[in-house]
């Protein structure tokens, strides 16, 4: 049995909370403040919106993809080198993004900052596994991260958008920069290695994972979910502040009500999932994002751009994205236990890969000022995800099962 350094991670709840929270809604918070001001960066850098783009998908498909880099990292030099490596880099990412007018140079400093995340939060997601992974104090982490980053797409542009205001967009980077010093500063006395100390080392296989066709269901589903969102967000400001007319302040407020739907939703998740499954909500939640999609197209067709044209189907968009959420990690990874740790890097992987590719296309080749990519990529994923459940269900039904 592998050796583990529990001995040395004797804290309390609480004080866990604080020491691995901030590294996970950082991470977060890194796209949500600079959300507010998208709209101004190509100005403001001399580019085009979609250099800026950019910034947002790169950062996204980069947090995704270093995880598969950072986590086996972890495993041979240990949880606190890679936590404290990302931290430095993240920080120092962010300082140089504060203080640059170059396009080429913040879309360079956007994916280093990135690598910084990536490895920061794999570092702390290893520490949960070593130290928590058979005590009940693992399932409330779990949930309260949830909870938490629940709250920052509500609050991150709000409070992007204050700092905006008030001390100009170089300001939000600084915070990202200073926050995390004060991060890496309160755990470097008190976060030591949990890294087993011995023990056999499991062989990483993707092939048995990447030809599963329910794990592809699922992360289809996913990616589906929370590339909704993406897009959403990368042309939300330019609908609701360059066309409708909203400020700052009042588009972060508009863009939180979405959020405040996924967490009311959230409060229900269990209800659901226990009603219809896995699977049922899957087909559930792509449902509701082909519903959005057809009235987002709707009044694309027939109005003007509005709140009310643009945001509530995102309603019912968002109450897809918490259907679909809920389940898509056990059900892709429930075949996989052995192998968890490559199967959910994986997961989060092409996740990733898909959200900034297919994402990305659409807001760039289709106008971005409008919901045409939101409603091109809603219907594209569900429907894809709806086939791949289909012919699981088709393939158990020859089966037997």
């Amino acid at each position: 049995m592998p050796q583990k350094n529990h001995s040395v991670w004797t804290h309390s709840l609480p004080v866990a909370l604080l020491l691995m929270a901030p590294f996970d809604l950082l991470a977060s918070m890194a796209m949500d403040l600079y959300l507010p001001v998208v709209p101004a960066m190509p100005a403001i850098l001399a580019t085009s919106p979609a250099v800026v783009q950019l910034t947002l998908s790169l950062y996204m498909v980069v947090l995704g993809a270093g995880q598969l880099v950072f986590g086996p990292l972890s495993d041979s030099m240990g949880r606190r080198p890679v936590l404290f490596g990302g931290a430095i880099l993240f920080g120092l990412a962010s300082f140089l993004l504060a203080g640059t007018s170059s396009a080429a140079t913040f879309v360079g400093l956007r994916v280093l900052q990135a690598l910084g995340a990536a490895a920061a939060l794999v570092a702390t997601f290893a520490t949960v596994r070593d130290v928590y992974a058979n005590r009940p104090e693992g399932a409330v982490i779990y949930s309260l991260f949830s909870s938490m980053l629940a709250f920052v797409p509500a609050l991150g542009p709000v409070l992007g958008a204050l700092i905006a205001d008030h001390f100009g967009w170089r300001a939000n980077f600084l915070l990202l920069g200073v926050l995390v010093g004060i991060a890496a500063l309160n755990a470097l006395p008190k976060w030591h290695e949990t890294r087993p100390l011995h023990g056999s080392r499991a062989h990483v296989a993707f092939g048995p994972i990447l030809t599963d066709l329910p794990f592809w269901s699922y992360t289809l589903g996913f990616s589906a979910a929370m590339g909704a969102f993406f897009v959403f967000f990368s042309t939300a400001p330019r609908v609701l502040i360059d066309r409708v007319g909203f400020s700052q302040l009042g588009f972060s407020l508009v863009f939180a009500t979405v959020a405040l739907v996924m967490i009311a939703t959230t409060r229900f998740a269990k209800l659901f999932v226990a009603r219809w499954g896995n699977a049922g909500s899957l087909v559930r939640g792509m449902g509701l994002l082909l519903l959005g999609a057809a009235l987002l197209a709707m009044g694309e067709l027939t109005s003007t751009p509005s709140f009310w044209v643009f945001i509530p189907p995102m309603w019912l968009i968002a109450i897809g994205i918490v259907f679909t959420c809920s389940v898509t990690a056990n059900g892709a990874l429930q075949d996989f236990g052995h192998v968890a740790g490559t199967a959910t890097a994986l997961y989060y992987c092409i996740e990733s890969l898909i959200v900034g590719a297919v994402g990305t296309t659409l807001v760039v080749l289709l106008p971005g000022d409008t919901a045409w990519p939101l409603v091109a990529y809603c219907t594209l994923m569900a429907l894809v995800t709806l086939g791949c459940r289909r012919r699981v269900a088709s393939r158990r039904l020859a089966q037997g099962q």
